[in-house]
């Protein structure tokens, strides 16, 4: 007889918007975004108790980092507030995590009220271990384990992002392992289509509350779907919820998972890779301040409404014309495509005063796009300085030219550039065997 809490593993991927920056904040516009092989991983287990102790605790633990452990106490808040997530123990080595809290109160609330419907008490303490895929850090500083999952020998606090979308893949990959934790597969089924729905939208409310605003929700869709054409949901949508703990949270949390409301629209077929093509994703050490630049395009597109219409509507035609190129495998059109594409995010950036598009990123990828077997590349998603994405021959020869000019390019501009092992892929949120994870159990 299997447990009633079996322990599961569930990972989603990190995600790249190679078009669409901007334009996704609107719904009348796309975003072209693809799912990346690194991975946010989350096993969840039972905690064992002795006879006769009663615990109500969860524990997460990130064994790649020091002292990266939190420890939360949970109970059912009064007039269905829903499950309510504390934090056990603060102190000078440990910080707050917002997203992990709020996913847990988000997901442990939804599990509490299905299972509540179907007349079981589902909720029982369990330890959650994340493992992160290494390319979402480019300072591993002390790493010392090798393999998929290095050791890295610093707080998390200490660690150096790579900008690939690790806290949607956390929140879904989190989210996932709950629901598949905690309730059958008749009620939560990862595979399916309601299952995966209904987990894109428990994941983007719960995302959506732990950063404190409603985004445009894409990397979320990445990390449960995959790569696909989106367009984004009405931030009207979550405006119903309260705050967890409040009077009614759980049954109007549940109404926003399961209702109709969701005006996403998320095109999976409409969007492939040819044979042969690879994404590739270059690290540029050195970050941006993507909320202040996002501000300022906003300021700029309410201040030009016409004008900035006309330079949307003909961004959006030249993303759906790369699209089109992919998904038809025309790879002599690729050049020129992305070309236009970089022409009018620069036009973008000077009209709004922010550098999507910045001077040294264009001569990067000017002299990438003349590297033989590269069909071009883009500074991704908002723009700024610390990431270019690359479209390029899916072979060794190619690879090994263009690791050799960054080699180069980082010695002679005195910067750091370097190629991350990471690649564009379909799949989106899956199952993983327990076996991917040995020693980090």
């Amino acid at each position: 007889m299997s447990p009633q809490n079996p322990t599961v593993a569930v990972s989603a991927p990190g995600k790249v918007l190679l078009a669409g920056g901007y334009l996704v904040l609107d719904r009348e516009y796309t975003g072209l975004v693809f799912g990346l092989s690194a991975r946010i991983n989350v096993v969840a287990a039972e905690i064992h108790t002795g006879p006769g102790v009663q615990l109500s605790e969860i524990v997460v633990d990130s064994p790649q980092f020091v002292d990266a452990q939190w420890r939360y106490g949970y109970h059912r808040a009064p007039e269905g507030g829903g499950i309510k997530v504390t934090q056990l123990q603060v102190g000078p080595k440990l910080n707050a995590n917002p997203f992990v809290e709020t996913t847990l109160s988000y997901a442990l609330t939804y599990v509490d009220h299905i299972a509540g419907q179907a007349g079981t008490d589902s909720l029982k303490p369990a330890r959650l271990i994340i493992l992160a895929d290494n390319d979402y850090y480019s300072n591993p500083g002390k790493a010392t384990r090798g393999g998929r999952f290095a050791q890295f020998g610093v707080p998390l606090s200490g660690a150096h992002k790579t900008g690939l979308g690790s806290s949607a893949a956390l929140v879904t990959a989190l989210t996932a392992s709950l629901l598949t934790h905690y309730l059958p597969t008749h009620l939560f089924d990862i595979t399916s289509d309601g299952g995966r729905n209904l987990l894109h939208n428990l994941a983007q409310a719960a995302h959506c509350a732990a950063q404190g605003k409603v985004g445009s929700g894409f990397d979320v869709a990445a990390a449960v779907f995959g790569s696909c054409l989106y367009r984004r949901f009405s931030p009207a949508v979550l405006s119903s919820l309260p705050e967890p703990g409040a009077p009614d949270f759980s049954g109007k949390l549940a109404h926003v998972v399961e209702g109709p409301s969701w005006d996403t629209v998320i095109v999976k077929d409409g969007l492939s890779m040819p044979a042969g093509v690879v994404l590739r994703m270059c690290d540029v050490d050195c970050g941006s301040q993507t909320v202040g630049m996002v501000k300022k395009v906003l300021a700029w597109k309410a201040a030009d409404a016409e004008g900035s219409k006309k330079l949307w509507d003909k961004l959006q035609g030249r993303n759906e014309a790369l699209a089109a190129a992919l998904r038809e495998g025309k790879l002599d059109e690729l050049p020129a495509k992305v070309s236009a594409i970089r022409e009018s995010i620069r036009e973008m950036g000077m009209l709004g005063d922010v550098p999507i598009e910045p001077e040294s990123q264009t001569k990067l990828l000017d002299a990438l796009s003349e590297v033989e077997g590269v069909y071009g590349g883009v500074v991704p998603g908002a723009g700024g300085f610390d990431a270019a994405a690359l479209l390029m021959k899916d072979d060794d020869e190619t690879k090994q030219r263009v690791e050799e000019f960054l080699v180069k390019w980082s010695r002679e501009k005195g910067s750091k550039v370097k190629l991350l092992s990471v690649k564009g892929e379909m799949e989106g949120v899956r199952r993983e065997g327990l076996d991917v994870y040995g020693g980090w159990l």
